[in-house]
């Protein structure tokens, strides 16, 4: 479905900073908040949707940035927009998907069904998802591994300096129950990360995340490939699959990054059909963010939707994560339900 039933919107854009519990560090970036774009959209029959982009940070889409975007289109959506002119409309980044969730969720509410229905989806069900440690000391990330009794599986943020291997370790050793992944940031070199590779053998460790610069995906050609390689930088949408043929096992797909759970689903039907396994993540933020790459995710091999877990304070209702795994309540976003006041 790509069209709703005529009549004109109005949009309100809002920005907002969700504080977050402690910094958190990867390669070249420390942050201390998750800033996003908030965006409602109310027909006149007063049903809302609503959407949450964080934007792509390495890219300079930042929040306002992308507010100027859907205010220089306010003409445009009030008019009665639709998905798949908002696809011609905007580039791949945070203004679209925020539009783009919005839109689906207005969707879902007039049509009476919800999204993963309209996107001929079955039923969705619990996610599995990562738990992420931002790059630190080797026992802070050992005790942080263990204050997240919940996860069954846990991502650890590596930077580019000599401790990844002392991190790796200290967190098998504190978790060796868990499944593991690590990722760079594309803060590798092909020494450091030759160096690196036996322990993270050894460390069980199954998935290697943007291990070098983009730019610099020919780095992969004939690397050894004990574990499998995952593209995120690397891939910001359908345009880029064709260059990791060959180079990476993994793609992840992140809203922000291709412009909306659209692209997102389309994205992901491509990336199968090219052989890639699929992998969800998140730029960080709310439930709200969330919600959406719920949807995503009910198709990927793995997923990293726990943006929620650092925040001082989310939406109510919010995602639920019990037992390791990510789950989205009808209320949330994207059901025939209404918007709770």
């Amino acid at each position: 479905m790509n069209t709703h039933d005529g009549g004109r919107l109005r949009l309100q854009a809002t920005l907002k900073s969700w504080a977050i519990n402690a910094p958190f560090h990867i390669t070249g970036y420390t942050f201390t908040a998750f800033d996003a774009l908030i965006v409602e959209l109310t027909d006149a029959q007063g049903h809302v949707g609503r959407g949450e982009a964080q934007g792509v940070y390495y890219r300079q889409d930042t929040p306002s940035a992308m507010l100027a975007q859907v205010e220089a289109l306010r003409a445009q959506v009030e008019a009665g927009i639709t998905r798949e002119a908002l696809q011609h409309l905007l580039p791949a980044g945070g203004a679209r998907n925020v539009l783009d969730c919005a839109l689906w969720d207005l969707e879902a509410r007039r049509a009476g069904k919800p999204v993963w229905q309209l996107a001929g989806q079955a039923a969705p069900k619990p996610l599995l998802t990562t738990y992420t440690l931002g790059a630190g000391a080797p026992d802070a990330m050992a005790r942080g591994a263990l204050a997240y009794t919940q996860a069954r599986a846990i991502k650890l943020k590596l930077t580019d300096d000599e401790r990844n291997a002392e991190r790796v370790l200290a967190v098998r050793k504190a978790r060796p129950d868990v499944w593991l992944m690590v990722d760079a940031n594309q803060g590798f070199t092909r020494e450091s990360f030759a160096r690196l590779l036996p322990t993270l053998v050894q460390a069980r460790v199954d998935v290697v995340e943007q291990p070098f610069p983009v730019g610099n995906e020919a780095w992969l050609d004939g690397l050894e490939r004990p574990i499998r390689i995952a593209a995120d930088e690397s891939v910001q949408d359908r345009g880029d699959l064709a260059k990791m043929i060959g180079r990476v096992d993994v793609v992840n797909i992140k809203l922000d990054k291709c412009g909306g759970l659209t692209e997102a689903l389309a994205l992901a039907d491509e990336a199968r059909r090219l052989g890639f396994e699929l992998m969800v993540g998140n730029m960080g933020g709310s439930s709200l963010a969330m919600a959406p790459s719920f949807v995503v995710g009910q198709s990927c091999d793995v997923v990293d939707l726990d943006g929620p877990l650092s925040l001082v304070a989310d939406y109510s209702p919010s995602v639920v994560y019990e037992h390791g795994a990510i789950w989205c309540p009808e209320a949330l976003w994207g059901s025939p339900l209404p918007v709770s006041a």
